[in-house]
Formats: structure tokens, sequence, C-alpha cells
């Protein structure tokens, strides 16, 4: 009895811990929600626990944003979607391909390519930050659309990825196919794909994530007000004189809403493709 009363204490601790952490980690997001409801004067007024119980609920901020002439933000938005989805739609293929083809089609060289694809992904981004422009420069794409997404659609550390799930994929599966007379392409497709969803999801969510909160890169090559992204659009609100922080509150919490959706949505295949591919955070 005593035994079961000191088990049960552990886990209610334990439980009471993880909720007061988890609490500590959103408690900034949920803070920047709650300010956006509030009154531009009352937002800073109490920043104790009276913070995140607003007085007098308003969505002024957000019809503010919304309504900007300065800041168009909807068509940021828009353009963040667009580019990110593009990376991520174009990124998985190309990537997944890739991973495949080092992993089921072996030739000569393929290890070497893997390490060079490994080494390529500890080399920091503001390493070839200049490089990538004069390429994008000289294909005029400067303050177009291919711009935001082209440099991006192959990652190292995605290829890595696939190419741990794919090696736990048995060999049975595709020795099947192929007696049935499948080439590799439709190999790929039909018995690769479907099996391969909890990785997919993962490579979608960590590329998502990772690009939507971009900032260097699209503000170097998106300077036209038509193509600019979120992130770098919401700045402009600071570079006003009086700084409306309800609105700046209202677009970050906007901003945060497709980073939610799509781990939630994703959240039960993204758990399995980590551990499905080795890999631990």
């Amino acid at each position: 009895m005593k035994r079961y009363y000191h088990k049960n204490l552990k886990k209610f601790l334990l439980s009471i811990s993880i909720i007061v952490l988890g609490l500590l980690f959103i408690s900034p997001l949920l803070w920047m929600m709650v300010a956006s409801l509030k009154p531009e004067t009352e937002i800073f007024k109490d920043m104790g626990l009276g913070a995140f119980v607003p007085q007098n609920l308003t969505i002024a901020n957000y019809t503010s944003i919304l309504m900007n002439a300065d800041v168009n933000f909807l068509r940021y938005m828009w353009n963040s979607l667009f580019s990110v989805g593009m990376i991520v739609l174009l990124g998985t293929v190309v990537n997944s391909l890739c991973a495949y083809g080092l992993v089921k089609l072996k030739f000569p060289g393929s290890e070497f390519i893997l390490i060079v694809i490994i080494a390529l992904y500890v080399v920091p981004f503001e390493s070839v930050l200049i490089p990538m422009y004069i390429v994008v420069n000289q294909f005029g794409w400067i303050n177009e659309y291919p711009s935001l997404y082209v440099p991006f659609i192959a990652e190292a550390f995605n290829i890595f990825l696939f190419r741990q799930f794919f090696l736990s994929i048995p060999q049975e599966l595709e020795e099947a196919a192929q007696i049935d007379g499948s080439s590799p392409w439709q190999t790929f497709w039909r018995i690769v794909v479907p099996n391969s969803k909890p990785v997919f999801a993962t490579a979608a969510i960590l590329t998502f994530v990772t690009h939507w909160s971009d900032f260097m890169w699209p503000l170097i090559v998106a300077t036209d007000d038509s193509i600019r992204t979120v992130q770098v659009g919401i700045q402009y609100l600071f570079a006003d004189n009086n700084i409306q922080y309800g609105q700046i509150m209202a677009g970050l919490t906007l901003t945060t809403i497709p980073v939610v959706l799509i781990f939630l949505f994703f959240q039960r295949y993204y758990v399995q493709g980590i551990t499905s591919s080795g890999l631990k955070g």
C-alpha cells in the first residue's frame, strides 16, 4: 500500500511539474494573444498575472492591422504561405527522391555523396548568403517569387531524414513490386511513399516552421511591397514613430496560427517520423 502511494505521488508530482513547465514555455505566446485583444493603453498596464486576464476585450487591433494602408498584411501572409508552401511541396519531392536514390539505387560514389550532403548541413547559412544572392540576381529573380523558394528546395537535413526512414522499409516490399514488373520509379510512388507518411509529415512540419520565420533572405531579395513576406512586413510596424503594439501583437498572433495548425494536424505523424528515423531532439 505504501509503495502504491509513493508511486502515485511521484506520478502526480511529475504531472504537475510538466504542466508548470509547459505553462512557462507557452506563457509568452499566451501573453501575446491576450495583449492582441487589449486596448493599446492596457497592454503594458499590468505585467503581473493580470496581464493574462484582459479587462476589456476588443478586436480593434485585428481590424486595424488588416485595414492598415501602409502595411498590406493579407498580401504579406499570402506571399509567405505561397513561398513556404512551394518549399514544402517541391522540397519533399526532391529530397525524398534524392534519399531514395542513395538508399536503394546503389551506385559508385553514393557513400561519398552522402558524406558531402551531411557536411553541407553544418555549413552556416550566412557563409553562402552572398553567393546565393549573386546567383539569384544573375537569374533575374530579385523581387520575383522564385527567389523566395527555389534556393531552399534541396535541403541536406531533409535528405538525411528521408534516408534514415527509408532504411527501415523492408526490402521484401520492394522486391515484391519488382517481381510484379514495377520500375524503381513506380516502386517509389506506389510502395515507398504510401508507407512513409510519417517522415513526409515530419519533413513538411520542420521545413514549414524553419522557413516561415525566415527574415534575412526575404529582406534582401524581396524589397518590393508586392512580394514582401509577413515576417519582413511586420517590421514596418516598428518604423512609425507612434508604434502601435496592439497591431503588432495582433499581426504576430495571426502569423503564429498557421504553424500551430500544421503541428496540431500532423502531430501524430511527426512523432512517428522522428522515432522511426532514429533521430532524437
